[in-house]
């Protein structure tokens, strides 16, 4: 079933949302790893929400 054009623009705009969050939150691992004194649970947390945006992101895709 062909998606409408609203539903090919929200489509659109929540994976544009997600690869936002995703370069977002790469930033903020890389910048967190430069700080010793930074936890590696809260390191470890974002990795996973990393990898999770990222798994959305390919689902997301593969539906275009």
């Amino acid at each position: 079933m062909p998606f409408s054009r609203e539903q090919s623009s929200a489509q659109s705009g929540r994976l544009e949302a997600l690869r936002t969050r995703h370069a977002t939150l790469a930033r903020r691992i890389e910048e967190e790893e430069k700080h010793p004194s930074t936890g590696s649970p809260f390191i470890r947390r974002m990795k996973i929400e990393k990898l999770r945006l990222r798994d959305e992101i390919n689902l997301q895709e593969s539906r275009a």
